[in-house]
């Protein structure tokens, strides 16, 4: 598998969008924030975002004044891939 995202950021806010039909961006901040304790820089988290739909790994839909996300086909599968690798790393197998 190939470098897909460039951060672990990026990899979690995939994550977090997996169990979701789609999140405005300020909920998905704040998941984020929970998740992490520490506040993120608005700037560096949107710019993440906006890169990830540039990426087509997060789509991107306008849903009254707020932008929502939601993990695309190429998304979901890059996050499974990844959950299979740690899956291999810790030994597990399907058994």
């Amino acid at each position: 598998m190939t470098k897909w995202l460039q951060s672990g950021r990026r990899r979690d806010i995939c994550i977090i969008l997996a169990g979701e039909d789609g999140l405005n961006g300020q909920t998905l901040k704040t998941r984020l924030e929970r998740h992490y304790d520490e506040r993120i820089d608005p700037k560096s988290f949107y710019g993440g975002l906006s890169a990830m739909v540039d990426s087509g790994f997060l789509q991107k839909e306008t849903e009254g004044i707020a932008d929502e996300y939601s993990l695309t086909e190429a998304g979901e599968n890059r996050l499974r891939e990844q959950f299979e690798w740690i899956r291999g790393q810790l030994g597990e197998t399907d058994g």
